[in-house]
Protein backbone atom coordinates (compact mmCIF):
# COMPACT_ATOMS: atom_id res chain seq x y z
CA UNK A 1 0.00 0.00 0.00
CA UNK A 2 1.23 3.61 0.27
CA UNK A 3 4.68 4.88 0.55
CA UNK A 4 5.38 7.27 3.13
CA UNK A 5 5.98 10.87 3.09
CA UNK A 6 9.23 12.43 2.31
CA UNK A 7 9.67 13.59 5.60
CA UNK A 8 9.11 10.21 7.52
CA UNK A 9 11.93 8.65 4.86
CA UNK A 10 13.90 11.24 6.14
CA UNK A 11 13.66 10.97 9.54
CA UNK A 12 13.53 7.40 9.39
CA UNK A 13 17.55 7.90 8.25
CA UNK A 14 18.65 10.59 10.18
CA UNK A 15 17.09 9.97 13.46
CA UNK A 16 15.39 6.41 13.46
CA UNK A 17 12.06 5.53 13.32
CA UNK A 18 10.73 6.51 16.82
CA UNK A 19 11.50 10.05 16.02
CA UNK A 20 9.94 9.62 12.52
CA UNK A 21 6.43 8.41 13.60
CA UNK A 22 6.91 11.61 16.48
CA UNK A 23 7.43 14.31 14.15
CA UNK A 24 5.57 13.07 11.05
CA UNK A 25 2.58 10.63 11.78
CA UNK A 26 -0.65 11.49 12.22
CA UNK A 27 -2.31 11.75 15.67
CA UNK A 28 -5.99 11.21 14.86
CA UNK A 29 -6.45 14.50 16.05
CA UNK A 30 -10.27 14.23 15.88
CA UNK A 31 -11.56 13.51 19.27
CA UNK A 32 -15.20 11.63 17.88
CA UNK A 33 -16.32 9.36 21.26
CA UNK A 34 -18.60 6.66 20.51
CA UNK A 35 -19.99 6.20 23.80
CA UNK A 36 -19.20 7.55 27.46
CA UNK A 37 -16.16 6.76 28.55
CA UNK A 38 -15.23 4.41 31.32
CA UNK A 39 -12.76 4.89 33.76
CA UNK A 40 -8.97 4.71 32.83
CA UNK A 41 -7.31 1.55 33.27
CA UNK A 42 -3.55 1.01 34.52
CA UNK A 43 -1.12 0.52 32.04
CA UNK A 44 1.17 1.98 29.05
CA UNK A 45 -0.33 4.02 26.55
CA UNK A 46 -1.35 1.79 23.57
CA UNK A 47 0.11 3.23 20.41
CA UNK A 48 -1.32 2.35 17.27
CA UNK A 49 0.25 2.52 13.92
CA UNK A 50 -2.08 3.11 10.46
CA UNK A 51 -0.87 2.93 7.00
CA UNK A 52 -1.77 5.99 4.60
CA UNK A 53 -4.94 4.93 2.81
CA UNK A 54 -8.53 4.92 3.01
CA UNK A 55 -9.07 1.31 4.85
CA UNK A 56 -6.58 1.90 7.09
CA UNK A 57 -7.33 5.55 8.16
CA UNK A 58 -11.14 3.74 8.64
CA UNK A 59 -9.18 0.58 10.54
CA UNK A 60 -6.92 2.90 12.98
CA UNK A 61 -9.94 5.09 14.00
CA UNK A 62 -12.31 1.95 15.09
CA UNK A 63 -9.66 0.40 17.41
CA UNK A 64 -8.57 3.62 18.96
CA UNK A 65 -12.47 4.95 19.88
CA UNK A 66 -13.47 1.15 20.81
CA UNK A 67 -10.00 1.38 23.57
CA UNK A 68 -10.55 4.62 24.19
CA UNK A 69 -14.31 3.68 25.60
CA UNK A 70 -13.03 1.17 27.64
CA UNK A 71 -10.52 3.45 29.18
CA UNK A 72 -7.25 2.70 27.33
CA UNK A 73 -5.21 5.42 26.62
CA UNK A 74 -4.57 5.34 23.03
CA UNK A 75 -2.55 7.49 20.81
CA UNK A 76 -2.89 7.17 16.83
CA UNK A 77 -0.28 7.40 14.48
CA UNK A 78 -1.71 7.72 10.73
CA UNK A 79 -0.39 7.65 7.40
CA UNK A 80 2.68 5.88 8.70
CA UNK A 81 3.32 4.64 5.22
CA UNK A 82 3.46 0.85 3.07
CA UNK A 83 3.78 -2.14 5.38
CA UNK A 84 7.74 -2.35 4.66
CA UNK A 85 7.19 0.76 6.68
CA UNK A 86 5.01 0.44 9.63
CA UNK A 87 6.16 -3.13 10.39
CA UNK A 88 9.63 -1.70 11.10
CA UNK A 89 8.30 0.94 13.37
CA UNK A 90 6.42 -1.70 14.68
CA UNK A 91 9.71 -4.00 15.06
CA UNK A 92 11.83 -1.53 16.07
CA UNK A 93 9.57 -0.27 19.16
CA UNK A 94 8.31 2.83 17.72
CA UNK A 95 4.72 1.06 17.40
CA UNK A 96 2.46 -0.87 19.87
CA UNK A 97 0.05 -2.05 17.50
CA UNK A 98 -1.28 -1.89 14.10
CA UNK A 99 -3.90 -3.81 11.74
CA UNK A 100 -2.20 -5.82 8.88
CA UNK A 101 -3.30 -7.72 5.70
CA UNK A 102 -2.23 -11.17 6.28
CA UNK A 103 -0.89 -11.95 2.88
CA UNK A 104 1.20 -8.55 1.94
CA UNK A 105 2.96 -8.98 5.37
CA UNK A 106 4.01 -12.91 3.81
CA UNK A 107 4.87 -11.64 0.33
CA UNK A 108 6.37 -8.43 1.73
CA UNK A 109 7.90 -8.67 5.11
CA UNK A 110 7.92 -12.69 5.66
CA UNK A 111 8.94 -13.20 1.56
CA UNK A 112 6.62 -16.25 1.50
CA UNK A 113 6.33 -17.08 -2.12
CA UNK A 114 4.22 -20.19 -2.25
CA UNK A 115 0.42 -19.27 -1.53
CA UNK A 116 -0.65 -21.02 1.55
CA UNK A 117 -3.81 -23.31 0.56
CA UNK A 118 -6.54 -20.79 2.27
CA UNK A 119 -6.99 -17.80 4.11
CA UNK A 120 -6.79 -19.79 7.57
CA UNK A 121 -3.32 -21.37 6.45
CA UNK A 122 -1.65 -18.40 5.43
CA UNK A 123 -2.86 -16.93 8.69
CA UNK A 124 -1.26 -19.62 10.50
CA UNK A 125 1.98 -19.01 8.60
CA UNK A 126 1.77 -15.00 9.45
CA UNK A 127 0.92 -15.64 13.26
CA UNK A 128 4.47 -17.90 13.47
CA UNK A 129 6.42 -15.30 11.91
CA UNK A 130 4.99 -12.82 14.04
CA UNK A 131 5.69 -15.08 17.04
CA UNK A 132 9.33 -15.21 16.51
CA UNK A 133 9.46 -11.76 16.65
CA UNK A 134 8.20 -11.39 20.22
CA UNK A 135 4.56 -10.42 18.88
CA UNK A 136 1.02 -11.84 18.72
CA UNK A 137 -1.05 -11.52 15.88
CA UNK A 138 -4.41 -11.57 16.67
CA UNK A 139 -8.06 -12.72 15.21
CA UNK A 140 -8.13 -11.85 11.65
CA UNK A 141 -10.85 -9.56 10.30
CA UNK A 142 -13.89 -11.77 8.33
CA UNK A 143 -13.27 -9.39 5.20
CA UNK A 144 -10.87 -10.21 2.94
CA UNK A 145 -9.33 -6.88 0.87
CA UNK A 146 -6.95 -8.27 -1.45
CA UNK A 147 -4.49 -6.56 -4.55
CA UNK A 148 -6.20 -6.65 -7.40
CA UNK A 149 -6.57 -4.98 -11.16
CA UNK A 150 -9.14 -3.44 -12.72
CA UNK A 151 -10.26 -1.96 -16.12
CA UNK A 152 -13.20 -0.06 -17.35
CA UNK A 153 -15.81 -2.31 -18.79
CA UNK A 154 -15.34 -1.33 -22.65
CA UNK A 155 -11.86 -1.49 -22.34
CA UNK A 156 -12.17 -5.26 -21.16
CA UNK A 157 -15.19 -6.13 -23.71
CA UNK A 158 -13.08 -4.44 -26.57
CA UNK A 159 -10.22 -6.63 -25.60
CA UNK A 160 -11.97 -10.04 -24.26
CA UNK A 161 -10.75 -9.46 -21.05
CA UNK A 162 -11.69 -11.87 -18.10
CA UNK A 163 -8.10 -12.67 -15.71
CA UNK A 164 -5.11 -11.13 -15.53
CA UNK A 165 -3.47 -13.70 -18.04
CA UNK A 166 -5.85 -12.20 -20.54
CA UNK A 167 -3.18 -9.01 -20.77
CA UNK A 168 -0.75 -10.77 -22.24
CA UNK A 169 -2.36 -10.57 -25.60
CA UNK A 170 -2.40 -6.84 -25.77
CA UNK A 171 -0.07 -5.34 -28.52
CA UNK A 172 2.00 -2.96 -27.00
CA UNK A 173 2.93 -1.18 -23.91
CA UNK A 174 -0.17 -2.08 -21.01
CA UNK A 175 0.09 1.15 -18.75
CA UNK A 176 -1.09 0.49 -15.06
CA UNK A 177 -1.72 3.48 -12.18
CA UNK A 178 -0.48 2.11 -8.78
CA UNK A 179 0.96 3.33 -6.07
CA UNK A 180 4.88 3.68 -6.01
CA UNK A 181 5.83 0.00 -4.13
CA UNK A 182 3.77 -1.68 -6.95
CA UNK A 183 7.09 -1.37 -8.79
CA UNK A 184 8.97 -3.60 -6.50
CA UNK A 185 6.12 -5.59 -4.90
CA UNK A 186 5.60 -9.32 -5.19
CA UNK A 187 2.24 -8.80 -5.18
CA UNK A 188 2.81 -6.10 -7.37
CA UNK A 189 5.23 -5.69 -11.03
CA UNK A 190 7.15 -8.46 -10.34
CA UNK A 191 4.91 -10.96 -9.17
CA UNK A 192 2.87 -10.28 -12.57
CA UNK A 193 6.03 -11.12 -14.73
CA UNK A 194 6.97 -14.26 -12.29
CA UNK A 195 3.91 -15.61 -12.23
CA UNK A 196 1.71 -14.48 -15.51
CA UNK A 197 4.77 -13.29 -17.92
CA UNK A 198 3.94 -9.82 -18.09
CA UNK A 199 6.65 -8.43 -19.77
CA UNK A 200 4.47 -5.41 -21.62
CA UNK A 201 3.47 -3.79 -18.68
CA UNK A 202 4.65 -0.10 -17.59
CA UNK A 203 3.76 1.25 -14.18
CA UNK A 204 2.40 4.61 -13.71
CA UNK A 205 3.02 5.89 -9.81
CA UNK A 206 0.06 7.62 -8.52
CA UNK A 207 -1.02 8.00 -4.77
CA UNK A 208 -4.01 6.08 -3.42
CA UNK A 209 -6.57 8.72 -4.68
CA UNK A 210 -5.02 9.32 -8.03
CA UNK A 211 -5.77 5.51 -9.37
CA UNK A 212 -9.27 5.63 -10.56
CA UNK A 213 -8.92 9.55 -12.04
CA UNK A 214 -6.39 7.95 -14.33
CA UNK A 215 -8.41 5.22 -15.02
CA UNK A 216 -11.39 7.30 -16.07
CA UNK A 217 -9.15 9.99 -18.11
CA UNK A 218 -8.05 7.13 -20.48
CA UNK A 219 -4.36 7.94 -18.85
CA UNK A 220 -4.07 4.38 -17.82
CA UNK A 221 -5.46 0.78 -19.01
CA UNK A 222 -4.86 -1.03 -15.72
CA UNK A 223 -5.02 -0.06 -12.17
CA UNK A 224 -3.81 -1.29 -8.97
CA UNK A 225 -7.02 -1.71 -6.83
CA UNK A 226 -8.24 -3.21 -3.77
CA UNK A 227 -10.79 -5.07 -3.72
CA UNK A 228 -13.32 -3.52 -0.86
CA UNK A 229 -12.58 0.00 -2.23
CA UNK A 230 -16.44 1.97 -2.26
CA UNK A 231 -15.55 2.53 -6.27
CA UNK A 232 -16.05 -1.22 -6.93
CA UNK A 233 -19.72 -1.29 -5.84
CA UNK A 234 -21.09 -0.93 -8.96
CA UNK A 235 -20.86 -1.65 -12.41
CA UNK A 236 -17.69 1.20 -13.42
CA UNK A 237 -15.19 -0.97 -13.29
CA UNK A 238 -14.25 -5.09 -13.85
CA UNK A 239 -11.81 -6.66 -11.43
CA UNK A 240 -9.46 -8.98 -13.55
CA UNK A 241 -9.94 -12.72 -12.17
CA UNK A 242 -6.50 -13.93 -10.43
CA UNK A 243 -6.43 -17.81 -11.90
CA UNK A 244 -2.99 -18.81 -10.44
CA UNK A 245 -3.36 -16.62 -7.16
CA UNK A 246 -0.69 -14.08 -7.36
CA UNK A 247 -2.52 -12.15 -4.99
CA UNK A 248 -2.90 -13.83 -1.30
CA UNK A 249 -5.70 -13.47 1.59
CA UNK A 250 -6.34 -10.02 2.04
CA UNK A 251 -7.78 -10.90 5.56
CA UNK A 252 -6.45 -7.97 8.13
CA UNK A 253 -4.95 -8.82 11.96
CA UNK A 254 -4.07 -6.33 13.97
CA UNK A 255 -0.19 -7.03 15.08
CA UNK A 256 1.02 -6.21 19.18
CA UNK A 257 4.17 -6.53 20.74
CA UNK A 258 4.00 -9.14 23.51
CA UNK A 259 5.19 -6.57 26.09
CA UNK A 260 2.10 -4.20 25.37
CA UNK A 261 -0.18 -7.22 25.94
CA UNK A 262 1.38 -8.33 28.62
CA UNK A 263 1.01 -5.11 30.37
CA UNK A 264 -2.61 -4.81 29.71
CA UNK A 265 -4.15 -8.45 30.05
CA UNK A 266 -6.24 -10.67 28.68
CA UNK A 267 -8.41 -7.92 28.10
CA UNK A 268 -7.01 -5.98 25.78
CA UNK A 269 -7.00 -8.71 23.38
CA UNK A 270 -10.74 -9.54 24.38
CA UNK A 271 -11.21 -5.82 23.17
CA UNK A 272 -9.82 -5.46 19.75
CA UNK A 273 -11.52 -8.81 19.02
CA UNK A 274 -14.79 -7.45 19.20
CA UNK A 275 -14.55 -4.56 16.66
CA UNK A 276 -12.40 -7.55 14.59
CA UNK A 277 -14.99 -10.09 14.17
CA UNK A 278 -17.43 -7.29 13.14
CA UNK A 279 -16.01 -5.97 10.10
CA UNK A 280 -17.41 -7.95 6.91
CA UNK A 281 -16.67 -7.04 3.26
CA UNK A 282 -20.24 -5.27 2.99
CA UNK A 283 -19.43 -3.16 5.99
CA UNK A 284 -15.56 -2.10 4.93
CA UNK A 285 -17.06 -1.65 1.21
CA UNK A 286 -19.20 0.70 2.84
CA UNK A 287 -17.75 2.48 5.41
CA UNK A 288 -14.75 3.18 2.35
CA UNK A 289 -17.38 4.58 0.10
CA UNK A 290 -18.75 7.03 2.80
CA UNK A 291 -14.52 8.35 3.05
CA UNK A 292 -13.72 7.91 -0.34
CA UNK A 293 -17.34 8.83 -2.51
CA UNK A 294 -19.06 11.11 0.07
CA UNK A 295 -16.36 12.73 1.66
CA UNK A 296 -16.70 11.96 5.06
CA UNK A 297 -13.60 12.00 7.39
CA UNK A 298 -12.78 8.39 8.57
CA UNK A 299 -12.95 9.45 12.03
CA UNK A 300 -16.46 10.38 12.17
CA UNK A 301 -17.51 7.35 9.99
CA UNK A 302 -15.71 5.09 12.52
CA UNK A 303 -17.69 6.79 15.02
CA UNK A 304 -20.95 6.03 13.69
CA UNK A 305 -20.40 2.44 12.80
CA UNK A 306 -19.16 1.66 16.28
CA UNK A 307 -22.27 3.32 17.76
CA UNK A 308 -24.63 1.28 15.41
CA UNK A 309 -22.58 -1.88 16.80
CA UNK A 310 -21.04 -1.11 20.14
CA UNK A 311 -18.88 -4.10 20.93
CA UNK A 312 -19.95 -5.73 24.22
Amino acid sequence: MSNPPRCILALLAAFGVALALGACGGDGGDETATTERAAPRAGPPIRIGAKNFTEQAILGELYRQALEAKGYDIVLKTGVGSTEIIHRALRRGALDMYPEYVGVLLSEVAEVRARPRSAAAAYEVAKEFERKGGFTMLAQTPFSDTNALGVKPEFAKRHGLRTIADLNRLKGIVKIAALPEFRTRYEGLDGLRAVYGLRNLRVSTVQSAGRYPALEAGDVDVASVFTTEGQLAGRNYVVLGDPRKLFASGRVAPILSDEILDAHGPGLREAIDEVTKLLTTPVMREMNAAVDLSGRKPADVAAEFLRVNEPR
